[in-house]
């Protein structure tokens, strides 16, 4: 009897062992659930600029302080004031949780209805976003060295460039109407916004016609392109802006100077907060903006430590090619309506600079700078390129024949050299890069060969003149009869280029086109004035004269400019390229064509290297193309520096 009732008091302490086992299990502290690596680092990277809500990081500090982040959302007074009397976080969680709270605080003013009482609330919550960011990026025990690696300090840098950019949009745009009255001193201009003093200084930003102050300022991060195939820019700190100084890109009416500057230069603010430490920073009410050409510099001193300079370098030319026009404008010209272009433009497409080297683009016919889209996306984009040149597109009417177009731009070309470098001696200046593609091909050909008497003697076998008449000729024609290579010109690649030439000029079809091309009157009026001097009084033209004179018919294998200038010397000095399409694979090569240009035509001898590519006639965009175009520019740069070593240390860095 009593081991029974032994066996049954064991019995109950071990069914309630077990009982108060399966209670104790059912309240366990902590329960474990697997993840997936992408949500994991969602939840790591996600914070209020990515997915409108508080990090992990704000929401950890805000723990610490007793405050659900959910809280922030109606009380961000609340949590920004616990967190600032709070001594259980350091710095860098304290600083970088109130970054986000305020720059949470800034979005939430910035999405409602807008009015001038609004204004200066949003202007201060984003000053205090990029204050609080700026402290602890360059203010708190560790450098931003020391966390190069760590998430929390890109979300911060984020933080201050979004603010930076807001912060500046937002006062451009509310004072565009009304500019405050500013006050002006050696460090820059300043203006009081609420209880913010705010100032602005230029590094070293020069906008066209000397220009104070853009017409807009235009977030990069806003802008997307279609037709570019790749978008580049730099990594770094400070608020990647379009400055927009004209609404109009192309100014075909204008004759006081052959050139026209980039309209939408790239620029880089960086503000900075002064004092000598992390209390007199928190305690300042005052901002200086510092805005810089990104092309020009890759990184600045800040606080003490070298960072990199933010840039975006496809934005600014993007924008360009996408308000221009000049697909329809180029059409229109070849047929002489709307707005006619009649002499060539020079459009820079970055700011001035008399230390990087120059490549010359030349569109074919019917072209225009577009043909170039993602050339010269790709070569600001190669790094070493971009710090060592400077690109400039020819925009030429291509219903003027070629003889025309190449006086005209050598003109263009010559003056705006001599405006930026009046003296000759910068380095831009100097061996000069041409690329050309199709007839602008055979012009960059024409502008580094030299015509010795060949033009006008072949020009006298044909039409044999009086002294008196010829002397008059001379004078009229000598401009376009007479050339010598461009001495700043050292390369050239030619593209498709038919300089012998191309039977497809003397198709139906082009003939018919040929037809309807219209000349400017500028240019039919001095070939009017020469015809009346070839005839003699009272006689009738003879019939090459009386033919359309326009550049389709001077592309014909049987013009006369055509055949002589394809064997006009090339100056010794310029080292040459052919890239060449092939878009007839069955055929030998020489017996090949692009469709438009034949092997034959295209084909150069002593060229430095010859590349032919399995495509049709618009080869210079193909991705082949354009990596040999990189190539030859990073041995054109190469060589110089080679010939010259001196010149690697006047380089831009």
């Amino acid at each position: 009897m009593f081991v029974m009732r032994r066996i049954l008091y064991f019995g109950r302490i071990h069914l309630l062992v077990l009982l108060v086992s399966f209670v104790l299990a059912g309240c366990a502290g902590v329960k474990v659930s697997s993840m997936s690596s992408s949500d994991y680092m969602a939840l790591r990277r996600g914070d209020i600029l990515t997915r409108n809500k508080l990090s992990v990081y704000t929401g950890t500090a805000l723990q610490v302080v007793g405050i659900n982040k959910k809280r922030c959302d109606d009380e961000g007074a609340v949590c920004r004031k616990a967190l600032m009397e709070t001594i259980g976080l350091n710095n860098e969680n304290r600083l970088s949780a109130l970054a986000e709270l305020w720059l949470q605080e800034a979005i939430k003013l910035d999405q409602l209805p807008r009015d001038s009482g609004q204004v200066e609330p949003i202007l201060n919550a984003y000053l205090e976003t990029a204050r609080h960011a700026y402290a602890y990026l360059f203010l708190t025990e560790r450098t931003p060295s020391m966390r190069a690696l760590e998430d929390r300090q890109t979300q911060v840098r984020d933080y201050y460039n979004f603010a930076v950019q807001q912060m500046l949009t937002t006062l451009f745009e509310y004072y565009r109407e009304q500019p405050p009255k500013g006050t002006d001193g050696e460090r820059g201009t300043s203006l009081q916004s609420g209880l913010w003093r705010i100032t602005f200084r230029n590094e070293d930003v020069r906008l066209p016609d000397n220009r104070k102050i853009p017409e807009d300022l235009i977030p990069a991060s806003s802008l997307s392109f279609a037709g570019l195939r790749n978008h580049y820019r730099r990594d770094g700190l400070g608020a990647e802006l379009v400055a927009v100084t004209s609404s109009r890109v192309v100014d075909v009416k204008s004759a006081k100077v052959p050139f026209s500057e980039t309209p939408f230069p790239p620029i880089t603010a960086v503000m900075r907060f002064p004092g000598a430490g992390l209390k007199e920073v928190l305690n300042t009410r005052e901002a200086v903006v510092t805005v810089y050409d990104p092309y020009n510099r890759d990184d600045i001193e800040l606080a003490g430590e070298r960072v990199p300079l933010a840039a975006n370098f496809t934005s600014g030319y993007g924008l360009w090619l996408a308000r221009s026009g000049f697909a329809a404008q180029s059409l229109m010209t070849l047929i002489g309506k709307g707005e006619v272009l009649e002499t060539p433009r020079v459009y820079l497409m970055q700011p001035y600079s008399p230390k990087r080297h120059i490549v010359i683009m030349l569109h074919g016919l019917a072209g225009s700078p577009e043909a170039w889209i993602n050339v010269a996306n790709e070569v600001l984009g190669d790094e070493t390129l971009r710090r060592h040149f400077q690109v400039w597109q020819i925009y030429y009417p291509t219903n003027v024949p070629i003889a025309f177009n190449n006086h005209a731009i050598r003109k263009a070309v010559t003056q705006t050299l001599e405006h930026f470098d009046p003296e000759g001696t910068a380095q831009a200046s100097c061996n000069i890069m041409l690329v050309g593609h199709s007839m602008g091909g055979i012009l960059a050909r024409l502008m580094v060969s030299s015509s010795e008497d060949r033009l006008w003697g072949a020009f006298l076998e044909k039409y044999p003149l009086e002294e008196n008449r010829l002397a008059r000729l001379r004078e009229k024609l000598g401009p376009y009869m007479f050339f010598q290579p461009l001495p700043q010109v050292s390369r050239a690649i030619f593209i498709a280029a038919p300089h012998k030439g191309t039977p497809f000029a003397e198709r139906t079809v082009a003939r018919w086109v040929a037809g309807i091309v219209t000349v400017p009157l500028s240019v039919l009026g001095r070939l009017k004035d020469a015809a009346q001097l070839i005839v003699e009084p009272g006689s009738a033209e003879p019939a090459s004269l009386r033919r359309p004179f326009n550049s389709i018919y001077n592309l014909r294998s049987s013009d006369p400019f055509i055949r002589l200038a394809a064997d006009l010397p090339i100056s010794p000095r310029v080292r040459y390229h052919s890239i060449i399409a092939n878009d007839t694979p069955d055929l030998p090569l020489a017996a090949s064509s692009d469709g438009v240009v034949s092997y034959a035509s295209a084909h150069l001898p002593g060229a430095d290297s010859e590349l032919v590519i399995p495509y049709g006639h618009s080869v210079q965009e193909t991705p082949e193309a354009i990596i040999e175009i990189r190539r030859i520019m990073h041995l054109h740069l190469k060589e110089l520096v080679k010939e010259t070593p001196r010149a690697k240390d006047s380089l831009p860095l």
